[in-house]
């Protein structure tokens, strides 16, 4: 199922509403899609209003607003040589904000303390219910879905700071969507990046060097996961510089496409 988080348009007595929908129809044929109102939130058993819209009817949101989002780094071995980086013993795992969140409809605005902002395509986890201390054979009873996330990072300013906070969660640089894909195996998922139609990353979330149910349960040992939080699980190789101007798309096996433009910060 693929759900979806969305305002309506103007034009319908619901203009201005969000609500979260079940998406029907063919991905790669916008026209075909029809979204199917939901009551309240998606977890547990979804509630349909009888209300749907077709795609030109509404504009899609960022598909959650996490309390968190819990970052992974170096988690794949030729990311990791890239840069110049001993793959950790230990997952290395850091925060992005909330307010770096955005959807699939708004753009990452390039922040005027870097000048070398860089994209790196990501699956990301929705975590469904509450939990802590959760077993990597019970990972899969807290997991709500999986989504295309791009972990944007002004990596000039991660080199010379040291640290991550300000270099990978400013302001519109989690880009999250274009929905949340909830029966997935994400195992062995196609992942890849392009900007401008160029193919900048690709690879396989089994090339991971932890995959999803060893992250959660790692993460969920020091800290308690709330619904709608999630994980980025890290990113191939491939990672490269964004320029205004530019359209940056990841698209993973599975879940669809997530696009965004590159403006600058106004």
């Amino acid at each position: 199922m693929r759900i979806a988080r969305f305002s309506v348009l103007e034009g319908s007595a619901a203009a201005g509403s969000v609500s979260f929908g079940v998406v029907e129809g063919d991905p790669t044929r916008p026209d075909s899609l029809v979204l199917h109102a939901m009551a309240g939130h998606p977890f547990g058993t979804p509630q349909l209003t009888g209300e749907t819209y077709r795609w030109n009817q509404v504009r899609l949101l960022t598909p959650m607003l996490p309390s968190k989002i819990v970052a992974v780094g170096r988690n794949y071995a030729a990311h990791a040589a890239e840069l110049g980086n001993e793959v950790p013993a230990v997952p290395l795992t850091f925060f992005k904000p909330s307010t770096a969140v955005i959807g699939p409809t708004e753009s990452i605005a390039y922040p005027p303390f870097s000048s070398d902002v860089q994209h790196e395509a990501e699956l990301a986890v929705v975590i469904g219910r509450m939990c802590r201390e959760v077993p990597v054979d019970r990972v899969p009873e807290v997991v709500f879905g999986y989504t295309c996330a791009n972990d944007v990072t002004a990596r000039d300013v991660q080199q010379r700071e040291g640290q991550w906070a300000r270099a990978k969660g400013f302001d519109t640089s989690c880009p999250l969507g274009p929905w949340i894909e909830t029966e997935l195996d994400p195992s062995d998922l196609a992942i890849t990046c392009t900007v401008n139609g160029e193919l900048r990353q690709t690879g396989r979330s089994s090339l991971m060097l932890r995959g999803v149910p060893e992250l959660v349960a790692h993460i969920s040992e020091a800290m308690t996961l709330l619904p709608g939080d999630v994980i980025l699980t890290g990113t191939p190789a491939g990672v490269g510089p964004l320029n205004v101007g530019d359209e940056v798309a990841v698209s993973i096996e599975g879940i669809g496409t997530l696009a965004n433009k590159v403006i600058k910060r106004g």
